[in-house]
């Protein structure tokens, strides 16, 4: 029986799920923010993509300061 294999597939598969994950988000808020009005018409979906991934990352860093 091979174990390693399933664990690197399930990495593989947990990675797809939370990049989907993080599209998924942003579309929606990306969606609400522009029927609410309260972005700039100028901007589009990768301005809120930049800003929903900005957050992950500082979530991140914070996470691994405060350990």
């Amino acid at each position: 029986m091979d174990f390693e294999k399933a664990g690197k597939r399930e990495k593989i598969v947990e990675n797809i799920g939370y990049i989907t994950t993080i599209l998924i988000f942003s579309i929606i808020f990306y969606l609400v923010l522009s029927y609410l009005k309260k972005i700039p018409e100028s901007w589009n979906y990768l301005y809120i993509l930049g800003i929903v991934l900005l957050v992950i990352l500082a979530s991140k860093l914070l996470s691994r300061v405060l350990k």
